[in-house]
């Protein structure tokens, strides 16, 4: 562990892009070729795959620009937390971070109102496009639940702007699914974004983990996105300051979260001013 003094400082630095690990020079950048891995900088594309992909140097599932090598191992780095009780796996740290939630607004009711083969093709269609969108955005998926997914954006990947991130992401995400067409969206969503710190990182059994956010922010999080109008991102106000949105003309919202007050902005697909 070295010069930390707790692995939950260690997963800290990792986390937020600081650890000296991450700032080696990897000797898999001098394999061809591109895209690369952008941590350990393993090649995904031919013919550098073939050699690496049988140890697991592939795309991991929940952000294909990392491999799913550098999750597994990233405990190797930092340790397990001693907190964890026997048999639990707890790997990972306090660290701020961005989350946004988007869900379809009315899905029970557009499940009702058409076969059950045609709205199965809408919630596929829903999930590839999100998917792709959150991606793009350097954002991890951390899950699909129902008819919402769910975004982190961690400054190890998205960087120190990633409140920036989190919102350009949910507004391109309104974008691909038709909320700036004049025949209105082929999906309605609704959308929040907020930032906090939270614990991140693996949390489960022996035989199975899994890579997560926990904590009172990613509550926050999860219920502005329920309460978000069609076409909506409800932005709360420590997310747009730390994005450096400009509010002057943009509508402000009280809001009770679960008996918890938060302000928010109102976001929709229209491109924001930032301050300079």
């Amino acid at each position: 562990m070295g010069e930390y003094a707790t692995p939950e400082e260690e997963w800290h630095d990792f986390l937020s892009g600081t650890h000296p690990h991450l700032q080696d020079k990897s000797p898999l950048r001098l394999i061809p070729s591109n895209p690369r891995c952008k941590l350990c900088k393993a090649p995904f594309g031919s013919p550098g795959r073939f050699i690496l992909a049988r140890y697991g140097y592939q795309p991991w599932v929940k952000q294909p620009k990392i491999c799913g090598r550098c999750f597994k191992g990233l405990g190797n780095h930092a340790q397990m937390c001693p907190s964890a009780a026997d048999g639990q796996q707890i790997r990972g740290g306090e660290v701020e971070i961005s989350m946004l939630f988007a869900d379809v607004r009315g899905s029970s009711k557009i499940a009702r109102e058409m076969p059950v083969i045609d709205f199965t093709r809408l919630m596929n269609r829903f999930y590839r496009e999100s998917s792709r969108v959150l991606i793009d955005g350097d954002a991890i998926i951390e899950k699909f639940v129902g008819d919402e997914i769910v975004g982190l954006f961690i400054p190890f990947l998205a960087g120190p702007e990633h409140a920036a991130r989190a919102i350009g992401t949910a507004q391109e995400l309104l974008r691909v699914t038709g909320h700036d067409s004049p025949d209105g969206p082929w999906v309605p969503l609704g959308a929040g974004v907020h930032t906090g710190t939270a614990f991140v990182g693996m949390v489960g059994s022996d035989d199975m983990s899994d890579f997560t956010a926990l904590g009172d922010p990613v509550n926050i999080a999860a219920h502005l996105a329920s309460k978000s109008a069609i076409g909506e991102i409800l932005v709360t106000d420590g997310a747009a300051e730390a994005a450096g949105v400009v509010a002057d003309d943009l509508e402000h919202r009280h809001l009770s979260l679960k008996g918890h007050p938060v302000d928010a902005l109102v976001l929709t697909v229209a491109p924001l001013a930032s301050a300079s």
